[in-house]
């Protein structure tokens, strides 16, 4: 659940934004005794003025661990969220509340504890790309840098419902060798990469690797030379000996692979159509005004129900205890 307050008419006007945004986000986070987290999938300009930058299970990390009084998350309304389970006494904020995500919209709670009530006695284990309601219904969290490993430490005798993402439980099945009952929901980029508009790309570039996250669907990953998390796959990309890469996740991602490699040449993977759909338009909602403006008037403010908080937090827990 968000709650924000309707700004006065001043504050949104142009006048109302420094000339010096980035010295004045300095000062308001300062100010706030803030810190800044910012997805892979941000704008580069947000990249550069956090003070952590990572995947889902690097910035759940950080805001378990984080000391500040004030969370500014620049990513998408789960990941606040998730900030909010650990540091139910902290601000956390939100730059913009429409900030939502494909995936986690595609499992809604009373459809999903339904499809709970139809498979009784299953584990459930929940990709972190879901609202706090989901959580709340699972037993144990996972993101796609720890899936593998969370699934494999489930007795084999435990059947397991994994959701939301039909992708990502699809490629754990295939790597750890466990049948699960899959939620079938995706994410509307990664299920967007064109296998022929990849192909043609490996031959214009045969010196390329292909590297692609889980959420994939299969016949693009049957093309892929590394699979991983968003952090793996800037990993690799850096301890690589290879010069070119092409990069079949959201492209925000490539901002830190080039910032860390100059050298090296990063293709973004193409969407079917000829749009920017390789692209979150959630997370893209976020800007430096908006980051700004959401420090300077502390809102909008994320909060959750305690009740809703600490059943979310349960399977949280294990998940960071099996991590």
């Amino acid at each position: 659940m968000f709650i924000s307050t309707l700004l006065p008419r001043e504050t949104t006007e142009a006048s109302a934004i420094p000339y010096d945004l980035v010295g004045a986000i300095k000062a308001r986070k300062k100010e706030l005794n803030a810190v800044i987290l910012a997805h892979y999938y941000q704008d580069p300009e947000i990249q550069d003025v956090a003070d952590y930058i990572g995947d889902s299970l690097e910035l759940s990390r950080r805001a378990a661990s984080t000391n500040a009084e004030a969370i500014v998350f620049a990513g998408v309304h789960f990941m606040a969220e998730t900030a909010k389970i650990l540091n139910p006494d902290k601000l956390v904020l939100l730059p913009d509340l429409n900030a939502g995500c494909s995936l986690a919209d595609s499992c809604p709670p009373d459809r999903f504890a339904a499809f709970k009530a139809a498979h009784p006695g299953h584990l459930v284990i929940s990709y972190i790309n879901c609202s706090a309601e989901i959580k709340a219904m699972s037993d144990i969290i996972c993101t796609s840098s720890n899936a593998v490993k969370i699934v494999n430490q489930i007795p084999e005798d435990q059947p397991i419902i994994f959701g939301p993402d039909r992708n990502l439980g699809r490629y754990v099945m295939q790597q750890t060798g466990r049948e699960m009952v899959l939620w079938q929901g995706a994410c509307i980029v990664h299920e967007n990469f064109s296998e022929k508009k990849i192909v043609q790309l490996k031959i214009a570039h045969p010196e390329a690797k292909v590297l692609a996250h889980p959420e994939c669907e299969p016949p693009v990953l049957r093309h892929a030379d590394f699979i991983g998390s968003t952090s793996a796959l800037l990993k690799y990309s850096q301890e690589s000996s290879f010069p070119e890469f092409i990069v079949a996740t959201e492209p925000g991602i490539i901002h830190q692979m080039q910032k860390q490699q100059p050298r090296k040449h990063f293709i973004p993977a193409p969407p079917i159509t000829n749009c920017a759909c390789n692209e979150c338009p959630f997370m893209r909602l976020n800007t430096l005004e908006k980051l700004y403006l959401a420090m300077k008037n502390r809102t909008p403010e994320l909060t959750l129900p305690e009740h809703l908080r600490i059943a979310a937090l349960r399977p949280m827990q294990r998940m960071l205890e099996m991590s």
